[in-house]
């Protein structure tokens, strides 16, 4: 399974959560059953493959640190979308950004300018040009205004 794909399973994580509140641990629990796992290939060919155990880990890397720092990738999103709610962003437009940030912040073996690509290439999926174009803007504002390296 490419990384791309497993960043777009993590959307789906960050989706869930900002939709349900719950511990991400159980929501990844659910998720990663293997009986469960096989009933959304049916549905999308992302689950097609499950994943490896590294890449599970990945996966719960992500998913229970967006669980513990949702409120703070929240305060990012509306810092930098100057004068917009989070609610009044598309709610996948938020769960793109919150992986993104997340692996900016938190995963060290992602550049920067890799977290930012893949969001906009997983954006343009789901999104209508002008939202991509937005998150693409405070993605770059926020990687510009909380760290000092280049992008």
């Amino acid at each position: 399974m490419t990384r791309s794909n497993l960043r777009e399973i993590a959307m789906h994580v960050s989706f869930a959560l900002g939709e349900n509140p719950q511990p991400a641990e159980a929501l990844l629990d659910m998720l990663l059953d293997k009986d469960y796992y096989a009933t959304l290939a049916g549905e999308d060919e992302l689950y097609k493959e499950y994943p490896s155990k590294k890449e599970v880990a990945y996966l719960t890397q992500v998913a229970t640190g967006l669980g513990e720092h949702l409120a703070e990738l929240d305060y990012y999103i509306e810092k930098y979308a100057k004068d917009w709610k989070v609610g009044r962003i598309s709610r996948v437009a938020v769960a793109i950004m919150r992986v993104s940030m997340f692996e900016i912040l938190y995963v060290p073996d992602v550049p920067g300018s890799v977290a930012i690509n893949e969001a906009v290439e997983m954006a343009k999926k789901y999104e209508e040009p002008n939202t991509v174009a937005f998150l693409n803007g405070i993605l770059g504002s926020f990687i510009r205004g909380e760290l000092t390296e280049d992008v």
